[in-house]
This record gives C-alpha cells, sequence and structure tokens, in this order.
C-alpha cells in the first residue's frame, strides 16, 4: 500500500472532523478570492495592459477566475477534490513564484503569505483527499452498497 493510500486508509477509519471542516473553509476561501479577482476589473484590465501577451493574460485571468470559481465549489463540497485541487496549484504557485516575484519566503507582506499558506493547504488536501464528510465519499458508500 503506498503513502497516499495509507493516509487515505488512516483518514476513512478515524473520520478527522476538522479535516473536514478546513477542507470546506479551504473551498470558501478559494471561491471568494474568484469573486473579488472577477470583481476588481480594474486590476484586472491593468494585468492585462502590462502584458506583452495580452491574448494570453486574458486567457490566463479567465482561466484562474473559471479556477476559483468553480474548484473553491468542488472542494468545499469534497466532489472530484484532487481534480479540482489540480486546477488550483498551478494558479497557487503562479502567485508565489510569479506574481510577487520581490518578495521573499521571509517576507512580512500579509498578501505574499497568504498565497503561500494556501497553496501549502491545497498541496495537504491533494494528498489526504476529500475525507469522511464529501460528497465523494458518499458516491464511494453508494458504490459499495450497490455491489
Amino acid at each position: 500500500m503506498n503513502w497516499v493510500q495509507q493516509v487515505d486508509q488512516w483518514q476513512h477509519e478515524h473520520h478527522p472532523a476538522l479535516y473536514d471542516a478546513g477542507r470546506m473553509v479551504l473551498g470558501l476561501f478559494i471561491f471568494y478570492k474568484g469573486l473579488t479577482f472577477i470583481a476588481d476589473t480594474s486590476g484586472l484590465a491593468q494585468i492585462i495592459q502590462n502584458s506583452q501577451f495580452q491574448f494570453v493574460a486574458l486567457g490566463l485571468a479567465h482561466y484562474v477566475a473559471f479556477a476559483h470559481l468553480v474548484g473553491g465549489l468542488l472542494i468545499a463540497l469534497g466532489l472530484i477534490t484532487r481534480v479540482a485541487i489540480a486546477f488550483q496549484i498551478p494558479v497557487l504557485v503562479g502567485a508565489v513564484f510569479f506574481f510577487n516575484p520581490g518578495q521573499g519566503f521571509f517576507s512580512v507582506d500579509p498578501q505574499f503569505a497568504l498565497s503561500l499558506f494556501t497553496l501549502l493547504a491545497l498541496i495537504f488536501f491533494f494528498v489526504g483527499g476529500s475525507g469522511y464528510y464529501s460528497v465523494d465519499h458518499k458516491f464511494k458508500m453508494n458504490e459499495r452498497r450497490m455491489k
């Protein structure tokens, strides 16, 4: 049994509710950031104008908005959680390493720290999976009953 399966097995035996609460809060936070990203049209227009490749920047802006809105809800519900997180990780890697290039890992900038913490939380939940109180778990239970 590999390491990810061992983590998944431990989770299903112990049902840590705090884990699921953290996943839900993370998903709702990402959804909220998607809403604020869309609402800040002036900042979005500035990003696109400052880019050498405006078409690519426009496409990335749409990807970020879509990934945050849909992915945040999927993560909060625990529905295809690992897939939703896989779409979030590139966005947060870009935020940590490219959007704040002047900042360092020991920076006191709250925006950088929030991006870094969110990236680490996404990696944590990517390894851990949906959890017990999730739609994915309910589907697995129904699938087992049907057999």
